[in-house]
């Protein structure tokens, strides 16, 4: 099985987290860093026993940038 990176956000309510690279819609959350990382791989496993692995887009990805702007 190959890495698939999540990006975890934290708010003021808990922590969600979601991967890149998945086609459709994969969130997890908890109260927790660890709550909402093991949530998303439970997460992201039933979305793979359910569509598949073709479901991953990982080909096209190679690295993951997170950057800030002001508008």
């Amino acid at each position: 099985m190959q890495p698939i990176k999540i990006i975890i956000e934290k708010h003021l309510d808990g922590y969600v987290a979601y991967p890149i690279g998945i086609k459709g819609i994969v969130v997890g959350e908890g109260n927790t860093y660890e709550e909402a990382l093991a949530d998303v791989k439970s997460a992201i496993r039933f979305h793979l026993e359910t569509f598949g692995r073709e479901a991953l887009e990982m080909d096209g990805i190679s690295e993951t940038f997170v950057a800030e702007v002001v508008v």
